[in-house]
């Protein structure tokens, strides 16, 4: 993985997703006791940072392969930047879904044109019935995370956050990253690791799943005993990936954790101080710029916000509590 990929793969979506904006509320500052930039992705095409990936992966396989179709395994996310990648290409996509996904999620999914595949967290293997259906189907799998192609396409978030950063006159800062498996925080890196500022990639998770944190502490990838047991249902992963986490061994900072109560009240101080929308997966990065001020040396963070893909319901519970 190198920034010419990175490149490749940002030419490849030209005008085909958003350049998310990169905002900035006083009342923010005062929370964090810093200056804090929201790079909001929540605001990209689908909803998340992973329609870039997925636009990267379809449009690089060969016509005649994308032809056939494409697969991706998600709970959400990734189903929909893959989706919708397939449908802007004219082919089919399958996407396999936990059958406790998100509603929001699901319908997204849906109304994108896939035919979904659900299963039981518990009791089914997800990568089994991928695997089945790619060769019954014939068709490419995506995967959410290890996949060049895919780490690639959100690394294009670390190109626009270095020209970003250039044009706000921000000379260095902090960047913290919502991360499950890596390839945002791993692409984030290989982009920001350039001369061209802001350096460094501090990948966060929800506490009780930090397997990123735990990885980078012990040098090798730790696994998570459990999938679910958090409301951050876009991060949850069993462990680093395969591609992803040496990456993140060379280029990134310590992981941090977060609550899922302070996730809640990042997505209300998003609602309140720049009335965005974040899930709690993709209101990580802010909380631990809100909240985790020991984690974070430097003047100025710029906090990934990296989807709003949220349920009503559980939104309007995190608003319902003390706004920040």
């Amino acid at each position: 993985m190198n920034t010419e990929m990175i490149r490749a793969a940002e030419a490849r979506i030209g005008g085909a997703l958003r350049r998310t904006p990169m905002l900035w509320a006083p009342g923010l500052d005062a929370i964090a006791g810093r200056r804090v930039w929201v790079k909001a992705e929540c605001l990209q095409v689908t909803g998340s940072f992973k329609a870039r990936g997925g636009w990267s992966a379809v449009s690089a396989l060969a016509p005649e392969v994308r032809a056939r179709g494409v697969l991706a395994i998600s709970s959400g996310n990734h189903a929909q930047g893959v989706a919708y990648a397939a449908r802007e290409h004219g082919v089919q996509a399958v996407i396999v879904m936990p059958r406790d996904a998100p509603r929001a999620k699901v319908a997204g999914t849906a109304a994108l044109g896939a035919e979904i595949v659900t299963y039981d967290r518990l009791r089914d293997s997800r990568e089994a019935i991928g695997a089945r259906l790619a060769e019954e189907r014939g068709m490419t799998l995506i995967l959410p995370y290890d996949a060049p192609e895919v780490i690639a396409g959100q690394g294009t978030v670390g190109l626009e956050i270095a020209r970003q950063a250039r044009e706000a006159g921000i000379g260095a800062a902090d960047v913290l990253v919502c991360c499950g498996g890596g390839g945002l925080s791993a692409g984030g890196a290989v982009a920001q690791a350039a001369p061209a500022p802001p350096p460094g990639v501090g990948p966060g998770g929800p506490a009780r799943f930090d397997d990123t944190a735990r990885s980078l502490a012990s040098g090798r990838r730790e696994s998570n005993a459990r999938l679910s047991g958090s409301i951050c249902d876009a991060i949850l992963t069993p462990s680093p990936g395969a591609l992803t986490f040496p990456i993140l061994q060379r280029l990134a900072g310590p992981g941090l954790c977060v609550t899922d109560a302070e996730a809640r009240a990042a997505m209300a101080a998003a609602f309140a101080h720049l009335r965005l929308v974040l899930e709690p997966g993709g209101a990580v990065a802010l909380a631990a710029a809100l909240f985790r001020s020991d984690a974070v040396d430097g003047e100025a963070v710029i906090a990934v916000a990296s989807g709003g893909n949220v349920d009503p319901g559980l939104y309007c519970e995190a608003l319902a509590g003390d706004l920040p």
